[in-house]
């Protein structure tokens, strides 16, 4: 059994928190995942792409279990450590080193239910809830385009709680790729944007779909917005000038869900 790591300036402590940066993360090909609900999907879902769990001596045990039972190594760790390893004020006493789990962009198209597409988003904390929501919502995955944030910022992983593993998100791709692949998986591009005349209430959703979000502060770009099919937006029924990124994402999302499960409305 390997001794407590106990000292934050040790090399491997440096290099986990390295992982904060993405350059650091692309060379070393792994991510930090953070906090019980993060490891517990983690482990639960994509054990084969976890490399450490470090938890301090009063982590959840059933955790601390769990990763022994699927061959990942546990190392514990001092609250000192645990605080310079992780990005998060206050740790919650486990975290994990793993590998990403990117789909191909074929793959991830390969199955059934709407898409949700990404473009330009930048904020970690919309792409996560966009990510989380798209799993609570059924989604059949979620493309990311090369110009959006990092889906393994921690910021982004802490805000997905688990989804990240739950459903295939693939990386990357250009949003005329990523266009052209949902087309010829039959697919209608809906753009989501305030300035748009098709209402929400009022559209097609029985039909395969991909709904495009754009940035949280200029939205779609025109070039995007025009290269879709239909511009839908969300309606507004009170005094609120607009919705953000993730709210407006959720609605749409869930009027697919409410399309594609009648019965459970």
């Amino acid at each position: 059994m390997e001794p407590v790591l106990s000292n934050p300036q040790s090399d491997r402590v440096k290099k986990v928190r390295a992982l904060h940066r993405r350059s650091s993360r692309q060379r070393a090909g792994l991510f930090l995942a953070e906090g019980p609900q993060a490891v517990r999907e983690l482990l639960r879902f994509r054990p084969e792409t976890a490399q450490t769990v470090y938890a301090v001596a009063d982590a959840d045990a059933e955790l601390v279990e769990l990763a022994a039972g699927r061959g990942v190594p546990v190392r514990e760790v001092t609250d000192a450590v645990m605080t310079a390893m992780c990005e998060a004020q206050h740790p919650q006493g486990i975290a994990a080193v793993a590998r990403p789990v990117d789909v191909p962009l074929q793959d991830a198209l390969a199955g059934d239910g709407y898409v949700v597409v990404l473009t330009n988003v930048r904020d970690p904390g919309n792409a996560g809830t966009v990510i989380r929501g798209a799993d609570a919502a059924g989604a059949r995955c979620v493309l990311v385009s090369d110009a959006s944030v990092d889906i393994y910022n921690p910021k982004v992983v802490r805000s997905t709680v688990g989804s990240l593993w739950h459903l295939p998100v693939s990386l990357g791709g250009s949003v005329e790729e990523i266009f052209a692949a949902c087309r010829s998986a039959g697919l209608r591009l809906l753009a989501t944007d305030g300035i748009g005349t098709q209402l929400l209430p009022d559209t097609d959703l029985a039909t395969p779909h991909a709904w495009v979000m754009g940035n949280e502060a200029w939205g779609l770009e025109p070039e995007v917005r025009d290269a879709c099919d239909e511009v839908v937006r969300v309606p507004i029924y009170g005094h609120a000038e607009s919705l953000n990124l993730a709210m407006a994402a959720t609605v749409c999302m869930y009027a697919s869900a409410a399309a594609a499960h009648p019965k459970s409305r």
